[in-house]
């Protein structure tokens, strides 16, 4: 049989109407799961060293053309979830209209984003509480906070290690708990970072905002910084701040009406995270010179120049609290899209398809994933980590950008309950975006990156094809 064979799209839509996990999520339950693993350290960190070095005032410009370039993909997310309501995300959404190996290697990659997303995180939850204990007065020996690199010596990160077993316990337990858990902390998470927009807009002074673009400069690294260029570069930079989305279309199997709830959700989580960063990162600005914001913590440094030290606290709890529900979506998503790979055969059933007989979750790849992040995360630097988790993403929203105008044409009558408008604008612009990215990735990481594609390859002709149920009967 062909690599490219496809599974039917009736047999996702069968799938759909007799899936064993509990469906429980509401259309605005879906939603909460999209804010929460948008909004995290990214909102909190990523603003300063954008707006510090590339693009100033600008940075809400940069904003939204990572969000536009980001919307094109939702878009195309949202017509899949309507046709293919299965919690496969991209994997799925290949597998029915372009081939299985095509499916193979985006399910493969979705590894990077989703696994080693939640490994990075945890490893930056850790560097978070550790400054909540610092506010208390509270300090952890440095061998216990670090990885060894970092340390220079023997070393583990207990934090980070210790929260992915939290995390992993409340997947265990269920999707109830984990959305209950999640609609916590996005409640906490959107409380504060209104608190940031409206409080901080009382100590904005406009004349910060001249000039809004910077002229170009070339910095200590003699590379050129600011004006248009350093807004696209922020772009860049920012767009990660947005992966996170396309995990709603992970849950469709636990939606109570994923048809209609999944697209919903995909978009408006989006737009709303859009015009929080955008109003967030004007506000900062606005407080604070662009070049006197700190790298690390911009949103607390801005406050706290303006007299305001009590909202350091409110600000670092938040952050806390955000880098936990986005490493819960994360390793959520990671254990969907693999159950969606083991109901077709492609990964070993006992492991990823066995579904605990109480809590109806996967279990027992909850718990290999929690033990790999929780390792990885307490023995590795997240430099090393997080430079592939964006590879990853970037590839399934291009892949999918392209699968959804195919399955336009090779299935035009198909019932899509939601379809992309200007799709032949939209579909190619997502693809284009997103491949963009991936250029301005450093040469070193593509090496990984291909290395790692080859490593799913073979796993693939070694075990996955043999084992697909799309493979005759012999």
């Amino acid at each position: 049989m062909s690599v490219w064979r496809k599974k039917p799209i009736a047999a996702y839509q069968a799938e759909a109407t007799k899936s064993d996990l509990n469906r429980v999520l509401t259309r605005w339950g879906l939603t909460s799961l999209g804010i929460g693993a948008i909004i995290g350290g990214g909102i909190f960190t990523l603003t300063g060293i954008a707006a510090h070095d590339h693009a100033g005032p600008a940075l809400a410009l940069a904003f939204v053309i990572a969000g536009i370039g980001c919307l094109f993909a939702s878009l195309c997310y949202a017509e899949f979830a309507s046709v293919l309501p299965v919690e496969g995300s991209a994997y799925a959404y290949a597998y029915g209209t372009i081939g299985e190996l095509f499916a193979w290697f985006i399910g493969w990659n979705l590894i990077l984003e989703y696994m080693m997303g939640a490994t990075t995180v945890a490893v930056a939850w850790s560097g978070y509480f550790n400054k909540l204990l610092h506010l208390f007065g509270i300090n952890l020996p440095d061998y216990l906070v670090n990885d060894p690199s970092t340390h220079g010596g023997p070393a583990f990160n207990l934090p980070a290690f210790l929260i992915t077993w939290v995390v992993t316990g409340i997947l265990i337990k269920g999707i109830k708990e984990a959305a209950s858990t999640n609609n916590l902390i996005v409640i906490l998470k959107v409380g504060v970072v209104l608190f940031v927009i409206i409080a901080g807009a009382f100590y904005v002074d406009t004349a910060n905002w001249t000039p809004f673009i910077p002229e170009v400069t070339t910095g200590s690294d003699g590379m050129p910084h600011f004006g248009v260029g350093g807004v696209l570069t922020a772009a860049t930079i920012v767009f990660f701040a947005y992966i996170g989305f396309d995990a709603v279309s992970t849950q469709a199997g636990e939606a109570i009406n994923p048809k209609k709830d999944v697209p919903f959700a995909i978009i408006a989580s989006l737009i709303i995270c859009t015009i929080l960063y955008v109003a967030v990162s004007l506000v900062l600005t606005g407080m604070v010179k662009y070049d006197q914001l700190d790298l690390k913590a911009p949103v607390a440094s801005a406050f706290s120049g303006a007299g305001i030290t009590w909202a350091v606290y409110l600000i670092t709890i938040a952050a806390t609290a955000g880098l936990m529900s986005v490493m819960l979506v994360m390793m959520l998503g990671q254990t969907r899209i693999f159950l969606g790979m083991s109901k077709d055969g492609l990964l070993p059933k006992n492991i990823f398809g066995k579904l605990h007989p109480t809590f109806k979750t996967p279990y027992r790849s909850t718990i290999l994933i929690g033990g790999i992040i929780s390792l990885t995360a307490a023995l590795t630097p997240i430099e090393k980590i997080s430079e592939m988790c964006s590879m990853g993403t970037l590839l399934a929203f291009s892949m999918v950008c392209l699968a959804v105008l195919i399955l336009r044409i090779k299935e035009p009558t198909l019932d899509r309950p939601y379809k992309t408008p200007a799709i032949w604008f939209v579909a190619p612009a997502g693809v284009l975006f997103n491949i963009f990215l991936m250029t301005q990735v450093r040469i070193q990481t593509w090496y990984t990156f291909i290395i790692w594609g080859v490593l799913g390859v073979l796993v693939y002709f070694l075990y996955s094809r043999r084992h697909s149920n799309l493979e005759p009967k012999k």
